[in-house]
């Protein structure tokens, strides 16, 4: 089954307003249509507006960091699903291992919230991935099953349309480090055919997988070119319009 790549900006916590503007500017006019694959970026909460407004007739999606999975209330320092809509996000990218291992978020909490913006509307982003040691000690498949499994619970096969996966092997963001081929096909495919012990092979045959972790232009292409990698969920390329451009011409040239 054909899939369209999916390239996925994540900002995190970088930019002030006037950068975070001129880059979505830059890659707006250099983006284009961009119809044959489909590019978005993540912008930090406070820029939202600002960067929706900037991207606004493009054919760049806009999606947020995180989200809190309760409608309103004493929450300090949460976001709402409504109030991500209310800014022009599409969708969230949750379970990021920055907010697994640093800010302490469970499978469960991170379920909670897959389950609430689905249900308000907006697309999910779930991120996986294990951590160096697990890796070492041939726990992969042990620690991304486990995170899938809790993440989807409760997710309708109906729903999956609006889900994407993002493989993230810890020890490969932010470090320089990149999942050989080998090792990105090999636990693509293993999540495909989880997807496709949990619901059916239709939906594990249509439902995107990215990869992060220190995705590059050098090695963009290696990466989307391999059959189960839908594209990529990419970080501090995403900040360098340069950069960014050439993962996402990468995608583009295996389209043609």
């Amino acid at each position: 089954m054909a899939r369209k790549l999916y390239i996925a900006g994540n900002w995190k916590m970088n930019t002030i307003l006037a950068e975070g503007q001129a880059l979505a500017s830059a890659l707006a006019s250099q983006v284009g249509a961009a119809g044959d694959v489909d590019v978005a970026v993540a912008p930090p909460f406070v820029y939202l507006q600002a960067i929706s407004d900037t991207l606004a007739g493009s054919a760049i999606g806009v999606g947020s960091q995180n989200m809190y999975f309760e409608d309103n209330g004493a929450f300090t320092g949460e976001t709402s699903s409504a109030m991500l809509k209310d800014v022009g996000c599409t969708f969230a990218i949750l379970g990021h291992s920055e907010r697994r291992h640093v800010l302490g978020e469970t499978d469960e909490m991170i379920n909670r919230k897959v389950v609430k913006a689905l249900a308000d509307g907006l697309d999910v982003i779930l991120a996986v991935g294990e951590l160096l040691e697990e890796r070492e000690a041939d726990k992969t498949m042990d620690v991304v099953s486990r995170q899938i499994k809790v993440g989807l619970t409760g997710v309708l096969a109906a729903d999956m349309a609006r889900v994407t996966v993002a493989y993230e092997p810890v020890w490969a963001i932010g470090t320089g480090v990149t999942a050989t081929p080998d090792q990105a096909q090999d636990v693509h495919a293993q999540i495909r055919a989880l997807l496709a012990e949990m619901y059916d092979g239709d939906v594990a045959g249509a439902t995107r997988i990215q990869y992060g972790g220190s995705v590059k232009p050098d090695n963009a292409a290696e990466l989307l070119a391999l059959p189960d990698v839908d594209g990529a969920l990419v970080g501090g390329a995403a900040l360098k319009v340069e950069a960014f451009m050439g993962i996402i011409t990468a995608g583009q040239g295996l389209t043609v």
